[in-house]
């Protein structure tokens, strides 16, 4: 960084602290460490001493030679071919000019580093990012197999789950996933789904991975008429939808689920019926403060959250020195995202629900902060990937599986209201 800019960021920083700002998070939206102003304060005209290194890569290429690449990149025999083709055609002729990285960097280094051929280049797309505020916004669903008594044969379970409150709002098992019946299965679901929750047009978007099942022509006609918006993960990306993914994992690692297999399609069905009920009904979801997914989907969290959070302040008010700091932060998720960018996951959402506790969101966050939604929970078996989900992804619960719970640490961390904050260590449900 060149000597103005320095005295601009200590000039930045300076006016930022006169408003009010803190030097540390000034320095977070400048992107220096506090450490390198506090040393550029102290040599305020001293520009960057570092003389970069002192000997030549023995090997590097002339001028002459990188200029000799170029010329030949150039010519009309080559100038549509890549680095690879014309390494290769120029050794067929005896000549070495350099590497096929060589030839990339150098071509580079000129500007001269696009596509070569008539075809159009690879675009890569990142998912849509997707928010939900309040249930029935975005839907995750996928298809998981179930074994049958027949060897490589087995029942389908197709699922469908509301990401914002983490509820299962339709399910069926069927016995075949052909590309024909598999579009039939889901288009019956999620319009039957639809029906039962009162979905209305515009509403809903059903977001989905990108499997030949899940974009027939008959299940896309469904979602048109029904005015659903669809969403589909990248191809050959697996944790584009993480909420299904989780909830699987969730599924099969519950005690009761059969270690062999299913003895028929009923008790398939009647098994996965008792799970829903249990999942939906009683099951305490860490990444939704401990509540189960049915309260949160009728809006029956906030008073729960708002009297466990009067408990933990009680308990604080008649022990003070239990507490080094705030109590434990019950305020309701406010958002969740879809495989959300960089900056989305930096957004703090949470909302103080006991105005008596003294807590605002301007003052900093306890350790159990809420960010980014459901991002900043203690780990879950149900926990989703951070870089697609809103949550950690640990394993699954040791207690409820059977199997040793992992080990180490969850090396989430966060930045909220511009404060470093360590995430706690894992937690079992």
């Amino acid at each position: 960084m060149s000597l103005e800019d320095r005295r601009s960021c200590m000039e930045l920083v300076k006016q930022a602290k006169a408003s009010g700002a803190g030097r540390a998070a000034s320095c977070e939206v400048l992107d220096v460490s506090l450490r390198t102003l506090e040393r550029w304060e102290k040599q305020p005209d001293q520009g960057d001493r570092r003389r970069g290194p002192d000997t030549v890569c023995g090997h590097a290429l002339s001028e002459k030679e990188q200029q000799a690449i170029v010329a030949v990149c150039n010519r009309s025999a080559y100038r549509d071919l890549s680095p690879w083709q014309i390494v290769a055609r120029l050794a067929d002729q005896g000549v070495y000019l350099g590497s096929q990285s060589s030839f990339y960097r150098v071509l580079k280094h000129n500007d001269q580093l696009s596509h070569r051929q008539q075809s159009k280049p690879a675009v890569h797309h990142r998912p849509k990012d997707l928010t939900a505020r309040s249930p029935n916004e975005v839907w995750s669903w996928d298809i998981t197999y179930l074994n049958s008594p027949i060897r490589g044969a087995y029942y389908y379970l197709y699922l469908v789950e509301d990401i914002f409150s983490r509820m299962i709002v339709g399910w069926t098992v069927e016995e075949e996933q052909s590309a024909e019946h598999s579009a039939e299965h889901s288009a019956r679901l999620i319009d039957r789904t639809c029906q039962e929750h009162g979905i209305a047009r515009g509403q809903l978007t059903l977001h989905a991975d990108n499997g030949a099942p899940v974009k027939g022509a008959t299940l896309l006609a469904t979602l048109e008429r029904l005015g659903i918006a669809p969403s589909f993960s990248r191809p050959r990306v697996s944790d584009d939808n993480p909420y299904s993914e989780s909830l699987f994992k969730t599924l099969k690692y519950r005690p009761s689920y059969p270690e062999t297999a299913f003895s028929g399609i009923d008790q398939a069905r009647e098994w996965v019926r008792r799970f829903v009920t249990w999942y939906n009904t009683e099951h305490l979801h860490s990444a939704i403060r401990f509540v189960t997914p049915s309260c949160r989907h009728l809006g029956l969290d906030k008073a729960i959250l708002q009297k466990r959070s009067a408990v933990y302040e009680n308990a604080k008010r008649l022990h003070p020195l239990s507490w080094s700091g705030q109590t434990r932060n019950w305020s309701p998720i406010t958002e969740v995202h879809l495989n959300p960018k960089k900056e989305t996951m930096k957004t703090k959402v949470g909302i103080p629900i006991d105005p008596g506790s003294g807590r605002s969101d301007s003052q900093p966050p306890q350790k159990d902060s809420a960010v980014s939604g459901s991002m900043q929970q203690s780990s879950n078996h149900d926990g989703v990937n951070p870089k697609h989900g809103s949550h950690s992804c640990p394993t699954s619960n040791a207690s409820e599986s059977g199997r040793r719970r992992g080990r180490g640490k969850n090396p989430l961390t966060t930045i909220a209201h511009n404060h470093r904050v360590q995430a706690p260590p894992f937690v079992a449900n």
